[in-house]
């Protein structure tokens, strides 16, 4: 007998302990059938200030990642989901492959990480400039940087919006993300990403697509996407831009 509610599929979400925008945006998306069920890894909400600050919190993710996949797998789920976007970034493309079989081999089921689902919404929809926004200090931004142009895109802007701790992350206002959104972009920018799983941006990538009239991606959306599609759901889904919807 398949699980009551996840009769479809059940999906095992990783998140850092301090994010609370994965569950409820991943929950959104989800098409009938298919459930998601977390696990968290242990982040302390230490201020992030600087390099040094956001360098010791991409340790304390991987540090303590395995353990909370362990967790994870428990409950059996057919597939796994990361919520988590720095690290998946981090060291470039080579880094984020590496990191992608590590996961697999310790769990035994697939593995979506949203710097792949990056790249492949990226590629939906033949973007060749773009721009990014993401909640890090600069020291993240490069390895976003790093990650996309080894993948071959050329990011003509980023805006780092340094939050001031990993809770804080999910503080910043819709008025915020959209002037951000707007920093970025130009005339010389096929599509924006954002980076940083913990910035609630869905639904307002979704709507900004209509004032930009480009692609506007958000990484939560791309990595539920991506993680659908891998897996051989083609549901549509509405609320959360085209991605969802057409491809």
């Amino acid at each position: 007998m398949p699980d009551s509610l996840g009769y479809r599929m059940k999906f095992g979400v990783i998140a850092p302990s301090t994010n609370t925008s994965v569950q409820p945006e991943f929950d959104a998306m989800a098409p009938p059938g298919i459930t998601n069920h977390m696990s968290r890894i242990h982040v302390p909400d230490n201020p992030i200030n600087n390099d040094d600050d956001f360098n010791k919190l991409v340790e304390e993710i991987a540090e303590a990642q395995d353990a909370a996949i362990e967790r994870l797998m428990t409950c059996h789920p057919g597939h796994i989901v990361m919520g988590i976007s720095a690290e998946t970034f981090w060291d470039g493309l080579e880094a984020s492959k590496v990191l992608k079989k590590h996961i697999e081999k310790i769990s035994g089921v697939g593995v979506t990480m949203g710097s792949e689902s990056s790249q492949a919404a990226l590629n939906v929809y033949g973007a060749k400039k773009i721009a990014v926004v993401t909640p890090y200090q600069p020291v993240g931004d490069k390895n976003v940087v790093r990650f996309f142009e080894e993948c071959g895109f050329d990011v003509v802007r980023i805006k780092g919006l340094k939050a001031k701790s990993p809770v804080k992350i999910a503080h910043f206002s819709e008025d915020e993300l959209r002037d951000a959104i707007l920093e970025v972009n130009g005339d010389d920018v096929d599509a924006i990403i954002q980076a940083g799983t913990n910035l609630a941006m869905a639904r307002l990538a979704a709507t900004a697509v209509h004032w930009l009239k480009k692609p506007v991606i958000a990484i939560n959306t791309a990595t539920y996407w991506h993680a659908l599609r891998t897996c051989g759901f083609d549901d549509k889904v509405q609320g959360f831009g085209t991605l969802l919807t057409d491809h």
